[in-house]
């Protein structure tokens, strides 16, 4: 059996079930965001980074163009359903962590499962939000301290939630041999079946 390159109908299904797991997650990951933000000097932004790491995840899982890009995608779409609000900027700014994700795995030529290659990935990801967010405009009332606070911040978060932390979920679920025909498969991985 030679490896399939493209997605296929379990690939897809795994990924948006990734992504809809995480979307739930999201959604009440928005109560520790809003628990921490009157602490001031942006501490919230601590956390920021679980909203990167359904790409990030999935992409470890299956390791194939265009996994990320539907994850985060699934686990916004699916935020909305959860929150039972439909919004559309949620789903902007999912299209486009997705879409920074997936570059990076390009630049990897979809090979890498590396901490590095997380790491890179969530960084991205969080990098994204920065013209998002001056886009829909709340960060033009802000002084230039106050922005490099928050997005440093935002990016050390994105670098260990949607980086590390995700490496560490794509680990355990590797020792558990639960992920092993998933994703890319070559002969060797049916062997003994």
């Amino acid at each position: 059996m030679t490896q399939r390159r493209g997605l296929t109908l379990t690939d897809v299904l795994i990924t948006v079930v990734i992504g809809l797991v995480f979307a739930v997650i999201y959604s009440v990951w928005g109560a520790v965001y809003t628990a921490l933000q009157p602490l001031g000097l942006h501490l919230n932004e601590l956390v920021y980074g679980m909203w990167f790491i359904a790409a990030v995840v999935a992409y470890l899982i299956i390791r194939k163009p265009g996994v990320a890009l539907l994850a985060e995608f699934a686990a916004g779409a699916g935020e909305t359903i959860v929150l039972l609000q439909f919004d559309t900027v949620l789903i902007v700014y999912a299209l486009l962590q997705g879409l920074a994700c997936e570059v990076i795995f390009l630049l990897v030529k979809y090979q890498s499962a590396s901490m590095l290659t997380a790491v890179t990935a969530g960084v991205a990801a969080g990098l994204i939000t920065i013209p998002i967010d001056w886009y829909y405009g709340y960060l033009g009332h802000l002084e230039t301290w106050n922005v490099v606070l928050l997005f440093s911040l935002r990016l050390l978060s994105a670098a260990l939630i949607a980086g590390v932390l995700a490496h560490l979920i794509y680990q355990a679920l590797s020792k558990t041999g639960v992920i092993k025909l998933v994703g890319r498969r070559s002969d060797k991985d049916y062997e003994g079946l």
